[in-house]
């Protein structure tokens, strides 16, 4: 016990003072990433009514607020139906008052609008920029003052898929790098679905590596990152969609352990207790039909893992949806019941229970000796816990019982005051004459010193570029350590790209306007590593699928494979979009065919619908970030930019027969007052097109969607065909 407490105490010092100031909150899980504190003096009571209330503003989340010197941050939406947006906020953090706000549009996600903004800002301490991940999967940076840095749009550049449930990763800042997770389907050797992890250089938005440590992937989850030192290693240790835990090295991406416990997603956040990772969830097990565990595992495993390498497990505690933290002699955390539990840190054996209330989803935050804890039925509590017990210092309702203000994140604790957000409201408490002192930048952590060269990374590790283009790639070395080694010479060389490399590292694509897809390798001695690049033909295109093998499809586009393939029908090749698989994953898709930086074009596109036991699929064309379909058993035409949301769909009838060829065609542009207007068509190929559209939308200035890649959609409950696939620029 003793040294599990004295291991505690030795972390804090390694990992807190580079990451932030003391009183920084700078992520979703402060600065230590496991949800602890290390600030005294914290209020032990507060009153909505006005003791210990510093502030309250009128703008809830259902994420958390971070803190960096005088300012909070916040990440939650701004209107409602056909004009909801995600937002970022900054508050003075001694008024409240709003500083700044950017908004950020969504389109191209599955996920309902109650649901939006789910994850929590990321602050980089060294320069007070912002980084904010969106449910739409748009990625953006600010600077401290709210400017614009760069954007970029997982969805349509990684294959970023979105789901239902919402969840969605919160930024993890490391260093030069901005680190994000999920579940992709790329191209390539990316191509297959995995949850895969994308490092950014924070400053200039360049993708530094791409990673895919685990498996097949079940859901999409939310866990939270944290990163530990071991034998001068930095590892990110995060749950993962495909039921595992994962480490990898933070500076290159590299594996270095995996878990596997469910068949299900993982959710919470690991902590370190000295020598120990604690990890927990309340999914299926293996080999038991008991759900969720807790367990230690030895912070120095590597490779492939089971049960018998944790230093001890116990099953049945449902912690599925918080995160755990400790005070190093015994770790807290708050089940999927609202039941927060108290456990040894040395055995793992349960040591009290206290009921907070019947549905949690915040973790719980851990300073001065007292636990602070919010619940969805609209409470938020401030405890003290024992070895035998728990006593309630304070336990504040929230709104009022018919409507509570949930709380869904955790709390954010800052220069004596703690910051959290209902869904009505953000908070701060604390005694009201302090003051948040102004941010100071604080330096990056110096590299270790260098050993020898185990690693190459090629950088930009993902890149597009159009025929004739050039890009300079460059070759970092690590040894195994993952510090960064001076590279000496670097042999370059191409595979399945047409163009040329210079022995700089320049390489210029091939002038014709064709596409390719494949990598650039760079050789160092006996190391070699690659980058991958897309070669993508400008507009116009008119493709038919009869230069392409069975099976195969154009190999520079994204989250296609496995989904879309040539096939043959009555004599002829056309893209097909695959009923082979009915994982969800897998049998809707949006295909993206070109850059996301494109706008103001038409696609259109011949498509036919396979009927089998009266049904039939579903299909259509997207365009600049919309999307025109038709869902023929509902005898429907769709034009919409975020499904989810209703009130941006229109919708005309079409009577759709099976086995017969129709021409779709979506034009998109945007208008010289700002709007965006979209407008669609759909028809019986055989017959002339008809002058009028079906369909229209006008996005506002602000609202609508400024570019995107053209692509196709399918949902193949049975095969939906493509052929004659056209995109000009609009005249």
């Amino acid at each position: 016990m003793f040294h599990g407490a004295f291991s505690f105490v030795v972390l804090f010092l390694f990992v807190a003072l580079p990451c932030a100031v003391a009183g920084d909150w700078p992520e979703l899980r402060g600065p230590n990433r496991d949800g602890v504190s290390t600030e005294k003096g914290l209020p032990e009571k507060w009153s909505p009514r006005g003791e210990n209330l510093v502030w309250r503003a009128p703008y809830g989340s259902i994420s958390g607020p971070v803190v960096l010197g005088d300012r909070v941050y916040l990440q939650n939406t701004v209107g409602e139906g056909a004009t909801l947006q995600e937002r970022v906020l900054c508050f003075d953090a001694n008024t409240g008052k709003v500083l700044w706000e950017r908004r950020i549009n969504l389109n191209h996600s599955d996920v309902p609008p109650h649901r939006a903004a789910w994850a929590t800002p990321g602050l980089d301490p060294e320069t007070g920029n912002v980084y904010a991940l969106a449910v739409a999967g748009t990625l953006a940076a600010y600077t401290r003052d709210g400017k614009p840095l760069w954007t970029r749009h997982l969805t349509e550049e990684f294959g970023l898929i979105t789901t239902h449930g919402g969840r969605t990763v919160s930024p993890l800042l490391d260093g030069s790098l901005i680190i994000i997770g999920g579940i992709t389907f790329n191209w390539g050797d990316h191509s297959g679905g995995r949850h895969r992890f994308m490092a950014f250089d924070k400053k200039t938005g360049e993708c530094i590596w791409v990673s895919a440590p685990g498996g097949r992937p079940y859901d999409t989850t939310y866990s939270p990152p944290m990163i530990t030192e071991v034998n001068g290693v930095r590892l990110l240790v995060i749950g993962s969609s495909d039921g595992s835990w994962l480490a990898l090295k933070v500076s290159t991406g590299e594996p270095v352990w995996r878990y596997e416990v469910s068949k299900r997603g993982l959710n919470t956040g690991a902590i370190r207790v000295g020598a120990e990772l604690i990890l927990t969830h309340s999914e299926e097990n293996f080999g038991t039909s008991t759900m969720g565990f807790i367990a230690a595992l030895p912070v120095d495993v590597t490779g492939e893992l089971k049960n018998d390498r944790t230093r001890w497990l116990h099953y049945g505690f449902l912690g599925g949806f918080s995160s755990p933290v400790t005070d190093g002699q015994r770790i807290y955390q708050v089940d999927n019941g609202a039941l927060l539990a108290a456990f040894d840190v040395g055995t793992g054996r349960q040591l009290w229970t206290l009921k907070l209330g019947t549905i949690q989803k915040a973790p719980a935050v851990y300073a001065d000796g007292k636990i602070y804890a919010g619940t969805e039925n609209g409470k938020f509590f401030i405890l003290r816990p024992r070895g035998d017990g728990c006593d309630i210092l304070s336990e504040v309702a929230l709104g009022s019982a018919d409507d509570p203000e949930e709380v869904t994140a955790g709390a954010a604790v800052s220069n004596g005051r703690i910051y959290f957000a209902s869904t009505k409201a953000l908070y701060a408490i604390g005694a009201k004459n302090s003051r948040a002192p102004a941010w100071k930048p604080v330096p990056a952590l110096p590299g270790g010193a260098a050993g020898a060269p185990a690693y190459v990374q090629v950088v930009p590790a993902d890149v597009v570029l159009g025929p004739g283009e050039k890009v300079k790639f460059r070759a970092r070395l690590f040894d195994a350590q993952g510090d960064f080694v001076e590279a000496s010479k670097v042999e370059w060389s191409l595979d399945q790209l047409g163009g040329a490399i210079q022995a700089d590292g320049t390489y210029t694509a091939q002038a014709e306007a064709k596409g390719f897809a494949g990598s650039v390798k760079a050789t160092v001695g006996a190391l070699s590593g690659t980058a991958r690049a897309r070669v993508i033909p400008p507009l116009p295109w008119e493709m038919g699928f009869e230069e392409y093998a069975v099976g195969s499809l154009p190999a520079w586009w994204i989250n296609a494979t496995n989904k879309f393939a040539v096939k043959e029908l009555e004599g002829n090749k056309v893209l097909t979009k695959l009923a082979d698989n009915q994982f969800s994953f897998i049998r809707r898709a949006r295909a993206y065919a070109g850059r996301h930086t494109w706008a103001d074009y038409t696609v259109e596109s011949d498509v036919r619908f396979l009927m089998r036991r009266r049904r039939m699929g579903d299909g259509g064309l997207v365009a600049q970030g919309y999307q025109l379909i038709v869902f023929p058993n509902h005898g429907r035409l769709e034009l919409q930019s975020w499904q989810p949301e209703t009130k941006r769909t229109v919708t005309a009838p079409i009577e759709v027969r099976p086995d017969t060829w129709y021409r779709l065609k979506l034009r998109v542009e945007r208008l010289p007052d700002g709007s965006v207007r979209a407008r669609g068509k759909a028809w019986p190929a055989a017959e002339p097109e008809p002058e009028k559209w079906m369909l229209e939308r006008t996005d506002p200035p602000g609202l609508g969607i400024q570019m995107g890649s053209p692509g196709l959609y399918g949902d193949a409950l049975f095969e939906v065909y493509f052929d004659n696939l056209k995109v000009v620029p609009n005249r």
